[in-house]
């Protein structure tokens, strides 16, 4: 869904045309990358240049260095992640069950192939052990040699990187179970990989099973704003409701997302922490400092809106393999 246009546009930046030719005296060429949001909603930024395209078995795959967000991975036509934003997203994926579980030693990633999730879980002190499980081996590769960023975390001896599909994996550990459990998976969309990560009968025979006593369960569920909220993030709330005791959705502001996004954390165990407890244990147990993510920033990330919040309230839709719900997009294999 993602395109490439270039065109020329006046210094003031009032007017643009497309142009093939040298641009006229006052006038400068430009790139720019152009996601479709939904069918008549599109959001574009400028490139300075384009540093890979390519194709997997899974995934179309780009890195864009970007004037306003720096490098840009993009998945299928959605941009997954942005050098200058990226923080907020995989600190408010990672750090809230981390901090809510007492003592996590053992953590399992679906997905996270670009590595950032596994940055932030290894600075935690109390971490022994992080699984890395994705799919695509090609994606793996490519953030390796690209995003030098993470080189420390994927070098870290606590992360094992294994490539296979993340159901199969938990499946076949039928004897491991882990503190936490994250998905970090890409959006539900239609002929893309991971829409089946998203339904019940995976929470409830995959995913639970593998959580010890007092796991914690933590995934991105997508678009959250006003309007976007009504795609997949409000019923992926209501599925974990139908599996887990407690649950909590949150959702924060990601600039180059041009949206609000949304995750849920679910548990059996009561996911209470206090805003004090929450930055005690970041002071106790987190290397470094957070650049978004302290006790208050999470009390409000996890403090909906009115329109959200009544809308999680009423949602009464599953999803299940036979009822599956897709954010705007189409995936590499759909038919």
């Amino acid at each position: 869904m993602g395109e490439i246009s270039c065109s020329t546009e006046p210094i003031n930046g009032v007017l643009s045309r497309s142009s093939s030719s040298p641009p006229p005296s006052g006038y400068r060429k430009s790139c720019w990358y152009e996601e479709e949001i939904e069918e008549n909603l599109r959001w574009c930024f400028a490139l300075n240049s384009i540093l890979h395209t390519g194709s997997t078995q899974y995934q179309e795959i780009a890195l864009f260095d970007t004037k306003p967000f720096g490098k840009a991975l993009v998945i299928d036509g959605k941009l997954q992640s942005a050098e200058v934003d990226e923080f907020i997203y995989h600190e408010c994926l990672v750090h809230p069950p981390l901090l809510n579980h007492p003592n996590p030693k053992t953590v399992f990633i679906m997905g996270g192939g670009e590595g950032s999730t596994a940055r932030e879980i290894l600075k935690h002190t109390t971490v022994d052990k992080v699984v890395m499980c994705d799919i695509d081996e090609e994606v793996v590769e490519f953030c390796k040699e690209y995003l030098v960023v993470n080189t420390v975390a994927f070098n870290d001896p606590r992360l094992d990187v294994i490539i296979n599909d993340a159901r199969a994996e938990l499946e076949k550990r039928k004897e491991e179970k882990f503190d936490v459990i994250v998905g970090d998976l890409a959006d539900p969309i239609e002929g893309g990989p991971c829409y089946k990560l998203y339904t019940k009968s995976f929470y409830e025979s995959t995913v639970k099973p593998r959580l010890r006593q007092g796991g914690i369960f933590v995934t991105q569920a997508g678009p959250a704003g006003i309007f976007s909220h009504a795609e997949v993030y409000a019923c992926i709330y209501n599925t974990l409701r139908q599996v887990f005791k407690y649950v909590v959705p949150y959702a924060a502001h990601i600039p180059s997302y041009a949206d609000t996004w949304g995750w849920v954390m679910a548990s059996d165990s009561p996911l209470e922490l206090s805003c004090e407890e929450m930055d005690l244990r970041i002071k106790q147990r987190v290397e470094g400092e957070n650049k978004y993510l302290d006790g208050t920033t999470f009390s409000s990330v996890s403090t909906l809106n009115k329109v959200v919040r009544n809308s999680l309230f009423n949602e009464t839709h599953v999803y299940t393999e036979g009822a599956a719900r897709f954010i705007y997009g189409h995936g590499k294999n759909e038919l």
